[in-house]
């Protein structure tokens, strides 16, 4: 017996996700564009000063997709990789890349073709980790679930955040340069020519870990910040909601490099913020290392390292969380303290290594405590990629629900009543 309409399509989807440039075009700030020649090297660097409005496409170009580093499984969709005009950490503006892939088969659902704004997990800080690459070359981790999406007829936009690839430091679980990234990522890719989205595109957001994060802050930016697109719902998996609580994990633990990124992200983004006032030689040596890094480099260098043996004073670099000027920085990066202006899906596991899952359902409270429409769901997968693998398949049904119109299920009752 063949499954109904949407579940085959749900099938289609999840059986994709599990397999495992020349021509630039610079557009100008009222939406049109013209060809322009340019080396790939210049793609990653911005025009000065920068054109246009937030959202606006900077330039584009064909890209590529490979789902394997031999480059031998491409899907079926369009590819485009583009520069658009976002914002920073303080609301300056700032040019972000990232990938827009949209299938080459019809969209045969109702209304326009849906984009999905892929807010990517943890690549690391150097430039070479930017997803736009990574996709590119067939090493992007999260290539198979973007093959899901595009298995549904769905667009997806998938942004590189600041600093990924553009001139300066990236500003990892950075919440709201993350926020702009992801919601004028979706405002970009409407505006590609020939794409065949349009601004009555619907939009979803959806995240892991990073990702997660970034999602979960966009959506509690969307009135404010990008009230011209149709969000229909924002879906965020292990969200890093509350960062002086993951920090403390992550010291001695086999991601430790994780802690890095985000001590050179909050060095980036706040001046007051002087990482050289606390690290000593060594830490000095190893943060520039790091800046250089991408995830499995983390992994693999930095795996078990205490910060301890990195500070003058001997301390563990999270004991000074709590310390200004750090503390009030760390503060800014909390998620939860403003309801979602979307439904909103999360899933964490409480098995996960990586991402604490009671700070993660601590913001699901909050959210519920501030009137946002949230349905919660705790998964027992082991560990942090475990529960990246359990929670995609209902991501992409709730998601899809969004899409259709569905009425999104509201836990916060019981989660206010345990």
């Amino acid at each position: 017996m063949r499954p109904p309409g949407r579940s085959r399509r749900l099938l289609a989807a999840l059986a994709a996700a599990t397999t495992a440039v020349t021509g630039l075009t610079v557009a100008t700030p009222g939406h049109t564009a013209h060809a322009e020649p340019a080396a790939a090297d210049d793609f990653y660097t911005p025009p000065t000063p920068l054109p246009g409005e937030r959202g606006d496409v900077l330039k584009y170009e064909d890209g590529e997709f490979y789902l394997d580093p031999l480059r031998l499984i491409e899907p079926d969709a369009d590819v485009y990789r583009l520069m658009y005009r976002s914002s920073d950490t303080h609301g300056e503006p700032n040019a972000v890349t990232g990938t827009l892939l949209v299938p080459e088969r019809e969209w045969r659902g109702e209304g326009p073709r849906p984009l999905v704004s892929y807010a990517p997990g943890t690549q690391g800080v150097g430039d070479d980790c930017a997803p736009s690459k990574k996709l590119a070359l067939g090493l992007e981790y999260e290539g198979p679930f973007v093959t899901g999406l595009l298995a549904l007829g769905y667009a997806v936009v998938v942004t590189d955040y600041e600093g990924l690839g553009t001139p300066g430091m990236h500003t990892y679980v950075n919440r709201a340069s993350e926020a702009h990234a992801v919601l004028d990522a979706a405002k970009a890719a409407q505006r590609v020519p020939g794409s065949g989205l349009s601004a009555d595109s619907p939009v979803v957001l959806a995240g892991y870990s990073q990702g997660g994060g970034a999602s979960a802050a966009a959506a509690e930016l969307v009135d404010d910040y990008a009230p011209e697109l149709d969000i229909k719902g924002a879906y965020a998996g292990a969200p890093p909601a509350n960062l002086a609580e993951v920090a403390p994990v992550l010291d001695g633990h086999y991601a430790a490099g994780f802690l890095g990124f985000s001590l050179l992200s909050l060095d980036a983004a706040y001046p007051e913020v002087n990482l050289d006032d606390v690290v000593n030689d060594e830490g000095k040596r190893l943060m520039g290392e790091i800046a250089e890094a991408c995830t499995e480099d983390a992994i693999l260098k930095y795996a078990f390292l205490r910060t301890s043996e990195l500070t003058k004073d001997g301390r563990a670099l999270e004991e000074y969380l709590d310390e200004e000027p750090y503390a009030s920085a760390v503060g800014e990066q909390r998620i939860g303290e403003r309801a979602p202006d979307v439904p909103v899906f999360v899933l964490h596991s409480r098995l996960d290594d990586i991402v604490p899952y009671g700070q993660g359902r601590q913001m699901a409270v909050d959210w519920c405590e501030r009137g946002g429409t949230v349905q919660f769901t705790t998964s027992y997968v082991p560990s942090h990629i475990g529960g990246m693998l359990r929670a995609y398949p209902q991501a992409v049904a709730w998601l899809s629900g969004m899409i259709e119109g569905k009425t999104p299920r509201n836990t916060c009752d019981r989660l206010l009543d345990s």
